[in-house]
């Protein structure tokens, strides 16, 4: 891990940010701000292992670096549709949504 100019936050060997010393994603928290228009106190109420200065260095760190960090999120995004899609079994779904399975 590589430390940056931002408290709180460093990079893995791919340029990922994370929360220093977690396991967590600088893009997971932007995901809960964009998604869920939360901000850092409802975000800090739901992650509540990380304290308010980790939430609002991530989301500065965010804003200063959004392209890499909006393109980390679409590949994430993307790779989840493509896992889905592989995994995905349409006869257990129509089975929990109660029709019949034919």
């Amino acid at each position: 891990m590589v430390t940056t100019a931002w408290p709180f936050i460093e990079l893995d060997e791919a340029g990922v940010a994370f929360i220093q010393g977690t396991t967590t994603k600088v893009t997971e928290i932007v995901s809960c701000h964009l998604g869920y228009r939360w901000d850092a106190d409802q975000i800090h109420r739901q992650l509540s292992g990380l304290s308010l200065a980790q939430i609002h260095a991530a989301l500065g760190y965010y804003y200063e670096h959004q392209v890499v960090c909006d393109l980390q999120l679409r590949a994430s995004e993307a790779e989840s549709e493509n896992l889905r899609s592989r995994f995905e079994n349409s006869a257990v779904l129509e089975k929990l949504r109660g029709k019949p399975v034919t």
